[in-house]
């Protein structure tokens, strides 16, 4: 567990709120906005504010968490196409008013823009609640590699009507901000991801592990770790895999996730070991033994994978992209390609193959940037999000809840 600067009893520049967050998408689901999202929720418990999460029931067994500071609501939801580990809450606008009628918060944080996301923003507004989101995933980017590139345009429009009927968007990266600033977006704010630097570390390379994966000490591994779907550019991650063999015939990748396209990726790739859904210390083990991350993606907002793999002492080949455009310097703690431009990410692939040196300095330095990146800082700035959301609302909300006056969604 990460140890972060964090106290039980805020002080008065960290006043104790009473927050609602709403979220589609919440551990144990296994994906980045329910991990990154799920240590801001802990970070803002230990700073001593009083929640209140509403998300989707995850199956019969699943019971909401009523502890002292923090309770849980579950609202029906359903699986999403394609992706039937995942949930889509279902619109419950009435539900979250009597709840935040009956316990006012003093903010609104949603993390996801679905039916659930839309009925709580719908919800808030009527009760003058002041809102902040996030833009966490690029489901109009998505829609490309689904048959309904169609689409991309619609669901922009939703996602911008949607953010701009909030006190601010986060996101996490400058380009992200500048990105939907062209697209219309207001309000936006950069508000970065933190990693656990104790739990993801090179401390836990394991060649009992890389054996299992039929790697030797000195074999070269390739890991990439993600949902293995199409929106990832799994089939670049092979040819890439296959320009580094020019160099090192004895590659071994390894791809840690499930998906959709896996039972595709595996006739393409049988030599490749699949090695599904890692959790805690596996998954961090199975990161600190490889000796490369290859991480082909275009379609991320963030990607934790990035600094996960960075924590992990791995270097990184990616895109100028999301995280790794964020974090990486190309030659100096990781090496990058232009977006888009497959033939030069399976060039700076093949040049990771050829230099094993060169891969232990880049992966050493990825570490160093990692333990900058601290999860009591992000937390920070995300309190301030809410008390400016509080300080923009003040005025009209508290007239319109004096007035009985319910704006509309």
């Amino acid at each position: 567990m990460e140890h972060c600067a964090l106290h039980n009893a805020p002080s008065p520049a960290r006043a104790r709120l009473h927050i609602a967050l709403v979220t589609e998408t919440y551990p144990p689901e296994v994906n980045g906005v329910a991990a990154s999202f799920a240590r801001v929720v802990q970070g803002l418990r230990e700073a001593g504010h009083g929640l209140h999460l509403t998300r989707p029931r995850q199956g019969p067994q699943d019971r909401p968490l009523q502890e002292a500071g923090y309770q849980e609501t579950l609202v029906p939801g359903l699986g999403l196409p394609r992706y039937p580990g995942l949930r889509m809450g279902l619109p419950a606008a009435g539900l979250l008013r009597r709840l935040w009628q009956g316990q006012r918060p003093d903010v609104v944080h949603i993390v996801t823009e679905g039916p659930l996301g839309w009925s709580a923003l719908r919800a808030a507004r009527q009760l003058g609640l002041p809102v902040v989101s996030e833009f966490r995933t690029n489901f109009h980017a998505y829609s490309h590699h689904y048959g309904v590139g169609w689409l991309s345009g619609p669901v922009m429009a939703y996602l911008r009507h949607f953010h701009n009927r909030t006190a601010t968007t986060m996101v996490p990266t400058d380009a992200l901000r500048s990105e939907l600033a062209e697209a219309g977006f207001e309000r936006v704010q950069v508000v970065a991801r933190g990693v656990d630097t104790q739990r993801f570390t090179p401390q836990l390379r394991c060649d009992r592990l890389r054996a299992q994966w039929g790697a030797t000490p000195q074999t070269l591994v390739a890991l990439c770790v993600g949902r293995l779907a199409a929106e990832k550019n799994l089939g670049l991650l092979l040819e890439a895999a296959e320009a580094m063999r020019e160099h090192e015939p004895r590659l071994r990748l390894v791809l840690v996730g499930d998906g959709p396209e896996r039972e595709r990726l595996q006739l393409q790739s049988p030599e490749a070991v699949f090695s599904g859904i890692r959790r805690g210390e596996d998954l961090a083990r199975h990161y600190a033994s490889a000796d490369v991350f290859l991480f082909p993606s275009l379609t991320e907002t963030f990607g934790n994978v990035v600094p996960e793999a960075m924590a992990s002492g791995l270097p990184v080949v990616a895109f100028d992209h999301a995280a790794a455009g964020q974090l990486l310097r190309h030659g100096d703690n990781g090496l990058l390609a232009r977006p888009g431009e497959a033939s030069e990410f399976c060039r700076v692939a093949r040049r990771a193959a050829a230099d094993r040196s060169q891969l232990r300095a880049l992966g050493q330095r990825a570490r160093d940037t990692a333990l900058t990146l601290d999860w009591a800082r992000i937390v920070e700035a995300v309190e301030g999000s809410y008390h400016e959301a509080r300080a923009a609302a003040m005025p009209m909300g508290a007239a319109r809840w004096r007035k009985g006056v319910l704006p509309t969604a």
